[in-house]
């Protein structure tokens, strides 16, 4: 599971965030995306993708994995 953990993590943070329609201004604070945006972005609830990326979620479907 924390091979899912720093996958999430890095990839998160090295998607440019107009490459995905996101408007970026100057007062954004992280590199990449948050996490707010990728789980809008693949359909699940922002507190269920904090759990995946934290490595709480316990055995998360295929749907979810290839969101």
């Amino acid at each position: 599971m924390d091979d899912l953990c720093d996958f999430l993590r890095t990839r998160r943070s090295r998607v440019d965030p107009g490459s995905v329609g996101i408007a970026a201004d100057s007062r954004r604070r992280v590199a990449g995306l948050r996490r707010e945006e990728v789980a809008h972005l693949s359909g699940v609830s922002v507190d269920y993708y904090v759990r995946l990326e934290q490595g709480r979620a316990r055995q998360p479907s295929a749907q979810v994995l290839d969101a």
